[in-house]
């Protein structure tokens, strides 16, 4: 999710002014390169072992109290120009506009029996932004038994969906990257499948490589994409290891999807209707402009899948109905806006006061029509992996 780079509404558009790399501060542990991680190489080295599968969890509708979290390192989607925030920017910390419209519920589901024998399609997960965080997007599917304890995937005919939202602000962007192409390969070759969308942080990391500080048409004054993805948490580890496959894996993937009524998409937007009457037509759009690599069109792209709220207001359902009578599906799932938001109830980054809310499953609102799986990993949250459809 981009945070850095959106205002208040879900209609406005991102404003960044002009900056050079020189102009920000970048946290210190973030300049420090991580080996890269190839395809089938060892997993990663903090991996934890594979834990028996907890108890199944009793659904709620309450926010629970915070336990207290470890400290985290400052949170590197904070950095600044100079002393003060740029005109009109607005980082998503505690000012970021909350509503509680008392009619939403988190939602942790029991998972169904996953097929062990026969052919045919098995059971389908996704997973919301993971931000860099390799660590606990291992633990996350492990306890899930998608992946063994050496990293590897274990799920067999599975169908294993990623939201987007790959690198950024987390320390290990590539290595997630890295981890997820394994997976892909892997997967396949078990008979199910581990996919990935595209989310706006990919659209900006591309941007960053390929226009650097090319000044393009914000729509509020010059930008660049290189001081946007400063902006918003980019990693001088991630960019050092950025490679040709890793830009063209990220090309590559598809901006919308339909499975088993699910419409899976990043960004909690209707702005996908601008690329396209069908899944398809949003796709092939989505997959041309990357291919034309004009700054100024990929990054009206790129302003228009960081809007957010579309669903969460007055007029959210319809805009979900709106978003299905036009590709289908039953209910929208989407990443993007951490869920501590979308509850009307924000702590802080760091973790450290411990007054931020728990987020124990996904966050269902909209009239019961959308799915909401960021989890706030960058801020003391969780990462989300869930099967779908859920219950309760």
């Amino acid at each position: 999710m981009v945070e850095g780079s959106m205002t208040q509404g879900a209609g406005q558009e991102p404003v960044v002014r002009t900056a050079t790399l020189r102009d920000f501060r970048v946290p210190p542990y973030a300049q420090t390169p991580v080996p890269p991680q190839p395809p089938g190489a060892a997993p990663h080295p903090s991996m934890p072992p594979r834990a028996p599968a907890p108890p199944a969890p009793v659904p709620h509708t309450s926010v629970e109290p915070h336990a207290p979290a470890p400290p985290r390192l400052p949170h590197p989607g904070n950095v600044a120009v100079g002393d003060e925030l740029p005109e009109g920017y607005t980082p998503t910390e505690r000012d970021l506009p909350v509503i509680n419209r008392g009619d939403t519920v988190q939602v942790q589901a029991v998972p169904e029996p996953r097929p062990t024998t026969g052919e045919g399609l098995g059971p389908l997960f996704v997973v919301g932004d993971v931000h860099g965080y390799l660590d606990e997007l291992l633990a996350a599917l492990g306890a899930q038994g998608l992946i063994d304890a050496d990293g590897s995937w274990a799920a067999g005919n599975a169908r294993l969906w990623f939201l987007g939202d790959f690198t950024d602000r987390g320390p290990d962007g590539i290595g997630v990257i890295d981890l997820v192409m394994r997976l892909s390969a892997e997967a396949a070759a078990a008979g199910g499948y581990c996919k990935a969308l595209m989310g706006n942080h990919e659209l900006l990391l591309i941007g960053a490589k390929r226009f650097a500080d090319t000044p393009v048409n914000s729509g509020a004054g010059t930008a660049t994409f290189q001081a946007a993805w400063l902006l918003n948490g980019g990693q001088k580890s991630d960019m050092d290891r950025l490679q040709d496959v890793h830009l063209q894996w990220m090309s590559r993937l598809d901006a919308v999807v339909e499975e088993d009524g699910h419409l899976l998409m990043h960004s909690d937007t209707t702005a996908y209707l601008d690329y396209g009457s069908t899944i398809e037509d949003v796709n092939d759009t989505v997959h041309a402009i990357l291919t034309r690599s004009d700054a100024d069109e990929c990054w009206d792209l790129f302003r228009k899948l960081t809007k957010r709220f579309a669903f969460r207001d007055e007029g959210g359902a319809e805009a979900v109905r709106e978003l299905m009578a036009t590709y289908g599906g039953q209910r929208v799932v989407h990443g993007h806006s951490p869920i501590p938001y979308l509850l009307g109830e924000v702590g802080t980054e760091d973790g450290e006061d411990g007054s931020g809310p728990v987020v124990n499953g996904p966050h269902v609102y909209a009239d019961g029509l959308a799915i909401a799986m960021d989890g706030g990993v960058t801020m003391a949250g969780k990462l989300l992996v869930v099967q779908l459809p859920l219950h309760g």
